[in-house]
């Protein structure tokens, strides 16, 4: 089987509030906005948020699936979860900078960096 996974989608309560988190995050606009499901290009990857109440869904949040965002250092991973809701701390595992924080609508994102090896790092 030759397969691909291109894109998953964030369950959100407040596509406005969603939107503009995301926006901050990313650093970049969303690329399809939409009251019921709006859609990031992060690389040719496509990261969706889908208003799911608006549609008459139920949906459980949690922590059983993790997106999870890679950086180019571990400056930048410090600098984008300097003001966020941390619920699992910078940590080094292997050969990477681990943190997992808790979006604006109560999912959980892993950002992680690689430890740079010509520098004092942890």
């Amino acid at each position: 089987m030759n397969c691909q996974i291109n894109s998953l989608y964030l369950c959100v309560r407040d596509m406005d509030r969603a939107v503009m988190f995301y926006e901050d995050f990313f650093e970049r606009k969303v690329k399809e906005r939409d009251r019921i499901y709006s859609v990031f290009d992060v690389e040719g990857f496509r990261l969706g948020l889908f208003a799911f109440e608006k549609m008459g869904e139920e949906h459980s949040f949690g922590s059983n699936c993790l997106p999870s965002v890679s950086v180019d250092s571990l400056d930048t991973l410090k600098r984008k979860i300097e003001k966020l809701d941390l619920c699992f701390p910078l940590t080094r595992i292997k050969n990477n900078w681990v943190a997992e924080f808790v979006d604006s609508e109560g999912n959980h994102v892993e950002v992680t960096a690689p430890v740079s090896v010509n520098s004092a790092e942890g």
